[in-house]
């Protein structure tokens, strides 16, 4: 009986992937796509994300690392190399250097001889967050919010299918938004670009419906499913209010609210990763189950992606948790299964009530873009995060493997570490710079040169800047030289860290675990003759993921240490001239994204040949137990990663890494 109801069509599959070079990615998304795989979502290398060329200093580390280095067109050729774009539904998480990505992807598509009015896909393209939560934000807010909006208006006239933009949550839930906050900052930012499209003339009125019909979001779904679906209808419902009560929007086609997933990556253990597989299903069906608001695409992260790099093999079992789903199980036979929950439309009202509330408190700021820049916004979410760490370290939130339920038998998944995932040939960047330097040597220099010189007079005047950075893809200009062009007119933008504003997530109350390290921090600075322990925290490279290092600071602070923070993007020279300018007692990196191997050892140098090599240093991120013995080798005095969730304990171990560095009893 079952096999006779008529089925719904499944959601795009993909799988977020991309490594190394534009050839190794090509081959990966070609087998994906045999496997079953319906879509394709890139991910890009920092350096392609942040506007560098892989030979800038920044890029030090970083190509190839956590996504594909795309340098100018005859990478963007290689990497969709017999991928038919025109039947071919991209998306390419790409923000600061979106219309740069959207013009090289444009470009491959009209040589393959497609009908540019018939791509479909997505380009993220939503720089909000990333001043908020992902750190790969280049110009300033305003020239930043013209990008978007020219990249908007020229899809709706040129690109009818294509989504240019991706409102994206998922970010913000990983730097610790509550589902309030996440559903309150998209719909915010939401509302910035739209009203500023509209008011640059660029759309006539009776075409606003196709603007807000293009408009699509990228969210995040954790463990707590019903919470999450619940999310999902709160956000369909204030999406349809808005669009017609603040724009008009008569058709409910355009009124949908249309959205990709990538679930939890946060959420994801280090401890017992095999746990991680349970964990990615309860969270793909928190945008599954419900029909009325299910997910148009949906990408599942590895169940090692705290381990490090998946391998293929990883990204096939996540594209299979899918296929299951969608082809085994009845999940697509029935209408929604939620209507009529008093459960659910409590939850969901509740959710609406108060992000409707938190959306107001926005506007009164001036919206969206007057809060990142007031720091509200950053505050309050390194706050959350800081009060959801607490809650995991008290016990409050029980995490398996990791606060509970320790005991565990040997895993045959990870009885060796150094191949449980993929790693980076590190002769890679040698010969990702070698192919940049033959590219611009057989170049057509002058014209080059000319498409430059178009595209910074456009950005000092006010014409939509797609036709020019259309000529720099095709004049063969690279991704540093389009970016460099734009901050010479533009400038560049350092985000607040929101360390400062950030309440007390953990009281050092007598007898508590953090009141014993405000004791051992405040013994130790008197021991070492006065004044307070002072603590660089460090982000080297293009590392944008600064959650981590945040909280660190934030606990470092409330423990009694005097914390220099300066944010993330900088170069091993910087943080070591901060050390000394500083006068630290340690210094701190945090690295997720893979160059710890070239970055962490250039401070180390740098602190030696500038004397202050007796200053312990410390490292936190995603370090595979083979670097972190060769980094301990180097000289590093202690390597965290994310199995040492509990805060107190590493400011606590921090501690003791200056009391044996200044030769103090430990």
């Amino acid at each position: 009986m079952s096999g006779q109801r008529e089925r719904d069509r499944p959601w795009l599959m993909r799988t977020y992937a991309g490594h190394s070079t534009a050839d190794e990615s090509n081959a990966l998304y070609r087998r994906n796509l045999d496997k079953g795989q319906t879509g394709l979502s890139v991910a890009f290398d920092l350096p392609t994300q942040t506007g560098y060329d892989a030979d800038h200093v920044l890029a030090r580390g970083e190509v190839g690392r956590v996504g594909v280095p795309v340098g100018h067109l005859g990478d963007m050729r290689r990497l969709f190399r017999d991928i038919p774009l025109e039947r071919m539904n991209t998306s390419m998480t790409i923000n600061a250097t979106a219309m740069w990505l959207l013009a090289l992807y444009q470009v491959v598509a009209e040589e393959q001889g497609a009908d540019v009015a018939a791509l479909q896909g997505t380009t993220q393209n939503d720089i909000v967050k990333e001043y908020l939560s992902r750190g790969t934000h280049v110009f300033p807010p305003v020239p930043s919010l013209r990008l978007t909006t020219d990249m908007i208006t020229y899809t709706v006239h040129r690109m009818p299918r294509w989504n240019p933009i991706n409102i994206c949550s998922y970010h913000l839930q990983e730097a610790g938004a509550t589902p309030v906050q996440e559903i309150a900052y998209a719909m915010s930012t939401a509302v910035a670009v739209l009203d500023a499209v509209f008011a640059s003339g660029q759309v006539p009125e009776q075409r606003r419906g196709e603007v807000v019909g293009r408009i699509s979001f990228f969210v995040n779904a954790g463990v707590r499913f019903v919470e999450e679906m619940c999310k999902m209808r709160a956000f369909c419902r204030i999406w349809d209010t808005l669009t017609r009560e603040r724009y008009g929007i008569e058709d409910p086609r355009h009124r949908r609210f249309r959205y990709g997933v990538q679930v939890n990556s946060l959420g994801l253990t280090e401890a017992q990763p095999e746990n991680n597989v349970q964990r990615i299903v309860l969270e793909m069906l928190a945008v599954t189950l419900s029909k009325d608001a299910r997910a148009r695409a949906v990408q599942l992260p590895a169940w090692n992606e705290a381990l490090g790099l998946p391998r293929p093999w990883d990204q096939q079992w996540s594209l299979r948790i899918q296929q299951v789903l969608a082809h085994e199980s009845d999940l697509l036979e029935y209408p929604d299964i939620f209507d009529g929950s008093h459960v659910v439309e409590a939850k969901v009202g509740a959710l609406v009530e108060q992000a409707t509330a938190e959306m107001a408190r926005i506007e009164e700021m001036g919206g969206a873009m007057a809060a990142v820049e007031s720091g509200y916004l950053k505050s309050e979410l390194v706050a959350s995060h800081a009060a959801r760490r607490a809650r995991i370290e008290s016990g409050e939130e029980k995490v398996v493997g990791v606060n509970i339920h320790r005991a565990t038998e040997p895993s045959p998944l990870t009885a060796d570490l150094d191949t449980a995932i993929t790693t980076v040939d590190p002769g890679t960047e040698a010969r990702v710079v070698a192919a940049l330097e033959d590219w611009r040597r057989e170049r057509d220099e002058p014209r080059a040169k000319d498409a430059l010189v178009s595209l910074r007079a456009a950005a000092e005047g006010t014409e939509n800047l797609m036709a020019a950075t259309l000529e720099c893809a095709r004049a063969g200009v690279t991704t540093g030289e389009w970016a460099g062009a734009l901050r010479e007119v533009f400038g560049e933008f350092r985000a607040p860290t929101g360390v400062g504003g950030a309440p007390v997530a953990v009281t050092a109350d007598d007898g508590g675990p953090l009141a014993e390290i405000r004791r051992k921090v405040a013994d130790t600075a008197r021991e070492l003759g006065g004044g307070r322990l002072r603590l660089l925290v460090g982000k080297p490279g293009l590392d944008g993921h600064s959650n981590g290092a945040e909280q660190i600071a934030v606990r470092a602070r409330d423990a009694g240490f005097e914390v220099v923070y300066q944010g993330i993007r900088l170069t091993p020279e910087q943080i070591v001239s901060a050390a000394v300018a500083e006068d630290v007692h340690c210094v701190g990196l945090s690295i997720l994204s893979g160059s710890h191997t070239a970055l962490v050892p250039d401070v180390l140098a740098r602190m030696r040949r500038a004397g202050v090599d007796d200053v312990p240093v410390v490292v936190g991120g995603i370090i595979p137990a083979a670097d972190g013995a060769a980094l301990r080798a180097a000289g590093v005095a202690a390597v965290f990663t994310p199995k040492d969730f509990g805060i107190t304990e590493i400011i606590g171990r921090i501690v003791d890494e200056i009391r044996r560095a200044n030769k103090l009893e430990v």
